[in-house]
Formats: structure tokens, C-alpha cells, sequence
């Protein structure tokens, strides 16, 4: 049976931002990215950096060549402090190697609390 943990609420957490939590001894980033709230193990697969203190990027666009040309404006990337290696937060999925996950939760709202699922 999951089990839920509150994280903060949804008055601390504006468009764009993040908050990182404590939850069973593992950091683990809420983002709220379209009015969406997403939670991403704080934890890089590459060399344990931590992923969820990098930089907040758009959806990269790739054109029909399968060359990386940029971002779109749609925030949904986080990109690893460490060594840049780029995970899209709604799926924890990195964008050039999907062999590549992180760990993803559940997101609830409860009265104004944001509340983990796992």
C-alpha cells in the first residue's frame, strides 16, 4: 500500500519553481511546471550528483536530421548540476538515453498541501 507524505504546499510552490524534500531519508524535488506538480528523486544516475539543484531548461527540439537545435519555452527539463546530463521531470527519462530513468512519484493535492506518493 503506498503511503503519502506531505512536502509543502501549493502557496510555496509557484510556476517554475521547485522545493526539495526529505522523505524516508531520500531528497525528493516537487516542480511545478504548467500549473503541474511532478516529483523527481533528487538523484543524478549518472554519478549520484544532485539533479534536482540544476538548471530548470524547455523541452529540447530536434529537427529531421536528429540534430539538437535548442529548447522550447515549455520548461520540463532539469539538467544535472555535475555533468550536465538532462532528464525530462514529468517522466524522469534522460532526453538522449532512454536507458537512463530516474526515479518519478505520484503528486497530490490536498486541501493546499502537496502531497507525495509512494
Amino acid at each position: 500500500m503506498p503511503k503519502k507524505y506531505k512536502v509543502g504546499t501549493v502557496a510555496e510552490l509557484d510556476e517554475g519553481s521547485r522545493l526539495i524534500a526529505e522523505v524516508n531519508g531520500q531528497e525528493i524535488a516537487v516542480f511545478n511546471i504548467d500549473g503541474e506538480y511532478h516529483a523527481v528523486l533528487n538523484y543524478c544516475v549518472h554519478q549520484a550528483g544532485p539533479l534536482c539543484e540544476g538548471k530548470i531548461t524547455g523541452e529540447m527540439f530536434v529537427d529531421e536530421n536528429g540534430w539538437d537545435w535548442g529548447y522550447h519555452e515549455n520548461e520540463q527539463h532539469i539538467t544535472c548540476p555535475w555533468h550536465g546530463w538532462l532528464f525530462d521531470i514529468k517522466s524522469g527519462v534522460n532526453i538522449h538515453n532512454d536507458k537512463y530513468t530516474v526515479p518519478t512519484f505520484n503528486v497530490e493535492i490536498e486541501d493546499d498541501d502537496l502531497i507525495i506518493v509512494r
